[in-house]
């Protein structure tokens, strides 16, 4: 069984600064890519970021400049720094991992921009 677990979130004031972590444990011999998606209320999930076993990253045009993704791979632990939050930035962030064939979800973390 693989698991991934979120932390890091919480209520952060606009122009401010989280920074989210997520560790998979489990049965797990390497993992491919990792990233981090988000979901507002009423809204569909959307990718934010995603970082390969090599380092290569890509991001959302929203976040783009703002927020960094990066991972350990000894530690299976992928982050995410976000930076010059803003209120549309406010979602449950979600870590996904591909471990062998199978794409596993983490159980998410709430951010929320707000004065």
């Amino acid at each position: 069984q693989v698991q991934l677990v979120e932390s890091g979130g919480g209520l952060v004031q606009p122009g401010g600064s989280l920074r989210l972590s997520c560790a998979a444990s489990g049965s797990i011999f390497s993992i491919a890519a990792m990233g981090w998606y988000r979901q507002a209320p009423g809204k569909q999930r959307e990718l934010v970021a995603t970082i390969t076993n090599g380092g290569s990253t890509s991001y959302a045009v929203s976040v783009k400049g703002r927020f960094t993704i990066s991972r350990d791979n000894a530690k299976n632990t992928v982050d995410l720094q976000m930076n010059s939050l803003k209120a549309e930035d406010t979602a449950a962030y979600y870590c996904n991992a591909y471990i062998g064939r199978t794409l596993y979800w983490g159980q998410g973390t709430q951010v929320t921009v707000s004065s």
